[in-house]
């Protein structure tokens, strides 16, 4: 999760990822500002990042790497067309 928070003088980026397998990022929007966490399996915070919602001027989300390769997906039970 990419945050971009303006700073007055330009804009600021932050990112917090899930470090480790079975790990997630979470985002509460709670009493004007925008919290962004990353949580273990059971619930544990391992890191938080608090930003004042009014200065917080993008939230970027990226799909999650799965350690496969990009290719297009083989068709099951089909011979290769190449």
């Amino acid at each position: 999760m990419e945050i971009v928070v303006d700073v007055g003088e330009g804009t600021r980026t932050y990112e917090i990822t899930a470090t480790k397998a079975g790990r997630r990022v979470e985002v509460s929007n709670v009493r004007g500002t925008v919290e962004v966490s990353e949580v273990t399996r059971t619930g544990e915070l391992v890191r938080t990042g608090r930003f004042m919602s009014a200065r917080v001027v993008a939230l970027i989300e990226y799909p999650a790497e799965d350690g496969r390769a990009e290719s297009a997906p083989k068709a099951r039970n089909q011979p290769s067309l190449l």
